[in-house]
C-alpha cells in the first residue's frame, strides 16, 4: 500500500489501483453518512475532486492521486456509508482508476512513512 497526504491509502491490483481513505482520516471525520462516487468511466487528472464525503462533523473531498479512468466504484458504501468508519482500509474502498501513469506511486509514502506523517 501506498499513502497520500490527503490520507488516502491506495493499492495496486493488476493494472488497476484500488482507493481508499485510511483509518486515521476516517477516525478523524467521525461518521460517514454519505458518501457520492464518480461514474466508472471518468476521466480524472491528479488532484481533481472525484468523491464527496459528508460526516456528522464535516463535508470534505476525496481527490484523484493518480491521471486515469475511473473504472469500478464501491456501491456498497453508497448504500451503507457506516462501511467507511467500519472497515476503512478493507470493504470500503471508494473506486478503482487505470492509471495512465503508474509511475505517479512512487511520489507515495510507505507504511512506515505515513505512520510518521500521522505521528
Amino acid at each position: 500500500m501506498k499513502y497520500t497526504e490527503e490520507h488516502e491509502w491506495l493499492l495496486a491490483e493488476g493494472d488497476l489501483i484500488v482507493v481508499g481513505i485510511t483509518a486515521h482520516a476516517a477516525e478523524q471525520l467521525g461518521d460517514v453518512v454519505f458518501v457520492e462516487l464518480p461514474e466508472p468511466g471518468t476521466e480524472v487528472s491528479k488532484e481533481d475532486e472525484v468523491v464527496v464525503i459528508e460526516s456528522v462533523k464535516a463535508a470534505s473531498d476525496i481527490l484523484a492521486p493518480l491521471d486515469g479512468e475511473i473504472v469500478e466504484v464501491n456501491e456498497a458504501i453508497v448504500e451503507n456509508p457506516a462501511l467507511v468508519n467500519e472497515d476503512p482500509e478493507g470493504e470500503a474502498w471508494f473506486f478503482k482508476i487505470k492509471p495512465t501513469d503508474p509511475s505517479q506511486m512512487h511520489g507515495y509514502m510507505d507504511a512506515a512513512a505515513y505512520k510518521d506523517f500521522v505521528g
